[in-house]
């Protein structure tokens, strides 16, 4: 009977928390034939492709404008960057980060110092709360995060105006068609800082054996 009464509970809560999450954000934003991505008020994105040798995870943030683009290479991964300018098609600032396949499967995750988010909440959908990662700032964005576990490739980049207060949001997350991982809005801490985009995406081992094979044919 109590197992019945959790299961109930949490079904309603699970329930609560989607309905909170469509009302709040949220239309669906397609990104693959039955994969639905959440839509996040003033971004378009992210969005996940495979070309050539890099997974690109793009972005465009509708309410920013920056003069000029600029490039900048990610600390400890030589060959990917992450480069901001104006886009073309919108009033806004496109951001796209271009991580090089060799560079993300070739790091000793070792190296790297487990954090949590920026601000040092627990990252949500990780159970120790923490993956290696490096931090880093750039113009318009301070407190970028890469994070990249054994099976887990991660990207937070802060966004100012999510409008969820100090709420945490978690959906899956599809890449032309398929789950690829899932995408957090994350609020705001309690000294009002660090909201953004958290994307968590599966490089689990036949992820892995996938791009790798890919990588072979080009």
């Amino acid at each position: 009977m109590k197992v019945k009464v959790l299961k109930s509970r949490m079904n309603s809560l699970f329930v609560t928390g989607l309905f909170f999450l469509s009302s709040l954000l949220v239309t669906a934003c397609g990104d693959g034939s039955d994969g639905r991505n959440i839509e996040i008020a003033g971004v378009d994105g992210p969005h996940v492709t495979l070309v050539d040798q890099y997974m690109t995870v793009s972005m465009v943030f509708e309410n920013l404008n920056v003069e000029g683009g600029l490039r900048y290479i990610i600390p400890r991964y030589p060959n990917s960057y992450v480069e901001i300018g104006p886009d073309f098609e919108s009033d806004g600032t496109l951001m796209v980060f271009k991580m090089n396949l060799n560079d993300v499967f070739d790091m000793d995750t070792r190296t790297l110092d487990p954090q949590a988010l920026p601000g040092g909440r627990a990252l949500p959908g990780v159970a120790s709360g923490t993956l290696p990662a490096v931090a880093f700032s750039i113009p318009e964005f301070h407190n970028v995060s890469v994070y990249l576990g054994r099976d887990v490739f991660g990207l937070f980049v802060p966004v100012d105006s999510l409008g969820i207060g100090q709420s945490m949001l978690t959906a899956r997350f599809y890449s032309s068609g398929s789950r690829v991982g899932n995408i957090s809005l994350v609020g705001q801490d309690i000294n009002g800082e660090n909201s953004g985009i958290l994307l968590l995406l599966d490089m689990g081992r036949s992820t892995e054996r996938r791009l790798k094979s890919y990588l072979r044919g080009l």
